[in-house]
């Protein structure tokens, strides 16, 4: 099996040669970078959103009305309680506590399994009626907008499986090891969940009137 202890330095499997604490400062530092790029992107999305709704008020209030606020409000408070249970999750790795952060972060994957759900339900029953990206300037925005919302979801679900079988392998509360995986992985489901409070009311409540 391969170690990466045994990697040449200056790879990524041997990580870096800089103190522990200035690595997971830069680690840290990496990813809220990052994040400043994601909220630049959906920022230009939610400019377009408003520049659209502006020129086109009747039917981004047709096309609201069709939303079902139910689902997009269970959304949201799944979203919410995922965002609870992670950062649970990265006060347990920061605690060294292996149980509590396996549960939380099996919850948290649980949540997004739900948030997927409900999003299935509620494409399919659109799609089924013939409503279509490009059916509209609404809902191509509407499309759009969640489609790529949704592919930030499977991303961290991805991560937070990978996170969930490191903890189990006592990856980030054994002793010397580093939980900066658990607190990045924290900070960009984080990011997820604020993308979709601005969503669901854009969509679903603002577009009506």
């Amino acid at each position: 099996m391969f170690n990466h202890k045994d990697a040449p330095d200056g790879t990524f499997f041997n990580f870096h040669k800089e103190p522990p604490l200035v690595a997971y400062e830069f680690f840290k530092l990496g990813m809220w970078i990052f994040l400043a790029t994601e909220v630049l992107f959906f920022g230009g999305l939610f400019a377009a959103y408003f520049i659209m709704k502006f020129k086109w008020p009747e039917i981004f209030s047709l096309g609201s009305a069709q939303l079902s606020i139910p689902l997009g409000a269970t959304n949201t408070v799944i979203l919410l309680a995922s965002s609870f249970t992670m950062a649970l999750g990265v006060d347990a790795a920061q605690r060294k506590d292996k149980g509590r952060l396996v549960t939380m972060l099996a919850l948290t994957f649980l949540g997004a399994c739900g948030f997927l759900v409900i999003k299935y339900i509620e494409w399919s029953g659109k799609i089924s009626h013939g409503i279509l990206p490009g059916s509209d300037v609404f809902f191509s925005v509407y499309y759009m907008t969640t489609g790529l919302h949704l592919i930030h979801v499977l991303i961290g679900m991805y991560y937070i499986g990978l996170m969930f079988f490191r903890a189990l392998q006592g990856r980030y509360t054994d002793e010397g090891s580093s939980h900066a995986g658990v607190e990045v992985g924290g900070l960009y489901w984080h990011l997820v969940d604020i993308i979709w409070i601005f969503l669901f009311p854009l969509l679903y409540l603002l577009g009506a009137h």
